[in-house]
């Protein structure tokens, strides 16, 4: 058995078109998945974030959780997805003052995160003007992402990064500058491949990223991305008209290097990880295989399957762990 062991996990909302948590749950188990980062969810008062469920969803799911045997790795919250700034630049994102959102959604995803019983936030590193510079606002995000993240240290939670297009993190580069200016043990980073790729980075290049961003990794999050010939950069990406999405081994990220070089970083993230309350590293899968937006994405679960086998005839390649539950171990 290898000593670089993952644990297979995924944004299970991208499946059952109707986001029902019951279908949910079904996908994943009928695929052999034990955990799953809840975004979406439509526990029987309609489809929600997961920010917005009420006391009564929250049970509901938990009830729903122990019969299906499911356990939640993360929290997918949209907390960084707002402006750094109020003022008009052409977009959708939406401003709200850094006060109250400190105040409230903060606590919220906090809250639910207890709830679930993970120690896993995902957030983001907020949005500058559109045609700004990002490393101009590399102090500010660091400035409120910190902030975030003294929230979550005081109630033992851990703010996970992610890596996307059009944030002031928007490579591993300037993540990792916002990651070192606030120099917490409660923040880490998340590497995607697909969200540094559909920026017009190259396979050597999105390497690169990966590495700026890999002594500050805590888990990644596993979509991909094969640029049409005719494909040009135009210097910011429309999220909603994305249509290379692919699996993790026929993309242009170059999942098989990534995964191959961060096999030796496995073993001691484990322990680290594991000595705070998270059981692992987690490799969450979130492929957009039929569409992808702003706040969420959509593979049906065939495609959810399909992203699940490509990720591990990777894994199987490079030689990372994984498991899988086997119908016999039902049975015992």
């Amino acid at each position: 058995m290898s000593e670089a062991q993952v644990i297979l996990s995924g944004f299970a909302d991208e499946g059952p078109e109707s986001k029902r948590a019951e279908e949910q749950l079904t996908m994943l188990r009928a695929l052999g998945m034990s955990y799953y980062s809840i975004r979406f969810v439509d526990a029987g008062e309609g489809v929600k974030n997961v920010m917005k469920l009420s006391d009564a969803e929250i049970r509901r799911l938990r009830e729903l959780h122990e019969q299906f045997e499911v356990q939640v790795s993360s929290i997918g919250s949209p907390i960084g997805k707002i402006k750094l700034l109020d003022q008009e630049d052409g977009t959708r994102n939406v401003y709200v003052p850094f006060e109250q959102y400190l105040k409230e959604d903060v606590p919220r995803a906090i809250e639910v995160a207890h709830a679930f019983s993970t120690k896993l936030i995902r957030g983001f590193s907020f949005y500058p003007p559109k045609e700004a510079d990002p490393w101009q606002y590399v102090e500010m995000a660091a400035d409120r992402v910190g902030q975030v993240v003294a929230k979550c240290q005081e109630a033992g939670v851990i703010y996970g990064l992610e890596v996307e297009s059009n944030l002031v993190g928007r490579n591993g580069t300037l993540l990792r500058a916002i990651r070192e200016k606030i120099n917490s043990d409660h923040l880490y980073l998340i590497f995607d491949g697909c969200n540094v790729v559909c920026q017009g980075y190259d396979t050597e290049e999105t390497y690169h990223e990966y590495l700026a961003m890999k002594p500050y990794i805590g888990w990644l999050h596993i979509k991909d991305y094969r640029r049409a010939p005719s494909e040009k950069w135009e210097g910011y990406v429309q999220e909603d008209q994305l249509s290379g999405m692919v699996t993790a081994d026929r993309g242009d990220a170059g999942h098989e290097r990534i995964l191959r070089d961060f096999k030796g970083r496995i073993p001691a993230l484990t322990a680290e990880l594991q000595a705070r309350g998270v059981p692992g590293v987690f490799l969450d899968l979130e492929p957009h295989l039929k569409g992808g937006g702003q706040f969420g994405g959509f593979s049906g679960p065939d495609g959810f399957g399909a992203a699940l086998r490509a990720l591990c005839r990777v894994l199987d390649y490079v030689g990372i762990g994984y498991h899988l539950t086997q119908f016999g171990e039902w049975r015992k």
